[in-house]
């Protein structure tokens, strides 16, 4: 990732409690070229990230098709989140978007804006959108 991203991220990861402090599993993005068979190429990044997750996950898919809601219902989001036992995956896709058995996986998919977004810029918004989850929590004043 540019520094620019790695600037920002760990900004927010930092202020985030041990309890909702990130792992951040960066896979491989396969080469795009030209002819580039683009199925096959999120099929294989699918491959990747379905390897990385645990049988027992609650895992979220971060989908522009998935469902918007407000900060506010985040942070109800994150109370539930917070009670069950699984560990929590957040899956960002790569250019084209995540696998189809990535999204079936899903226990929830989450669209973050209905605007195309670069994927360093969807890590950051995530992470920051977590802190103010928190901060919605715990009664901090960086919502107001």
């Amino acid at each position: 990732m540019p520094t620019w991203v790695q600037i920002a991220y760990s900004e927010y990861e930092k202020r985030l409690p041990p309890e909702w402090k990130p792992k951040c599993v960066e896979l491989a993005v396969a080469k795009r070229g030209k002819n580039a068979n683009i199925g096959k190429l999120i099929d294989a990044e699918g491959d990747q990230i379905m390897a990385t997750l645990p049988t027992a996950a609650n895992v979220i898919a971060l989908d522009v098709s998935g469902r918007a809601f407000s900060t506010e219902v985040l942070a109800e989001h994150m109370a539930q989140w917070q009670q069950d036992p699984r560990p929590l995956y957040f899956l960002i896709g790569g250019p084209d978007g995540l696998a189809s058995r990535c999204l079936a996986r899903a226990d929830m998919r989450w669209s973050l804006s209905e605007l195309t977004m670069p994927h360093p810029l969807v890590r950051i918004v995530l992470i920051e959108q977590l802190y103010r989850g928190w901060t919605i929590l715990n009664n901090h004043p960086y919502h107001k």
